[in-house]
């Protein structure tokens, strides 16, 4: 069921300053597209990354592998450039129940509003894949970061300290957030 609403998918968003931005589901053929949005990244950025980004090996896998079932990611597109791109991650076993949100955003399209409209479509999806909890993992010090999925609906739950290590080894502590999608049962 998830596939057919995946390949049917397409959300045209206007952002406040005019922008308009394409938000459809990565596709297999979408190398050259994850290439120029993850090329571009800085030092900076890339110490967050779980994986080497920079390497179109990775990214080439990541369209080889395609599989919604397992991840579902969404590409935000302006005049056909990639600028940024989620994911909803599907868990399995006693976690079934769950998915992990992940977004990444192109430095000149934060703070106007396409990470909000990916979370959004991310959320939705998850909610018609009857989950239950979203959970995202956010570095401790992006207050804007948490700020902008708190308005969304995620809740702060806990800070883990030293959860995160970057790759010169020092660690950052990490803001585990919830989001509930569906009601807890009646509780006695």
């Amino acid at each position: 069921m998830l596939p057919d609403q995946i390949r049917n998918f397409r959300e045209m968003v206007t952002l406040k300053d005019g922008a308009h931005v394409l938000l459809r589901p990565m596709v297999k053929e979408d190398h050259a597209h994850l290439n120029e949005l993850y090329g571009p990244v800085g030092e900076d950025d890339m110490r967050y990354f779980r994986h080497n980004v920079k390497d179109p090996r990775v990214l080439q896998e990541w369209c080889d592998k395609l599989d919604y079932n397992v991840v579902m990611p969404v590409l935000a597109l302006v005049k056909d450039r990639a600028v940024g791109s989620g994911s909803l991650h599907f868990m399995n076993g006693p976690k079934r129940h769950m998915g992990e949100v992940r977004l990444f955003l192109s430095k000149e399209y934060r703070m106007r509003g396409v990470g909000m409209k990916i979370l959004r479509v991310l959320v939705d999806f998850a909610r018609r894949q009857g989950l239950s909890l979203l959970t995202a993992e956010i570095i401790a010090d992006k207050t804007k970061v948490i700020r902008a999925f708190e308005q969304v609906g995620f809740k702060s739950r806990c800070a883990l300290a030293d959860y995160f290590m970057v790759p010169d080894g020092d660690c950052s502590d990490v803001v585990l957030m919830t989001m509930e999608l569906k009601p807890r049962g009646e509780e006695f």
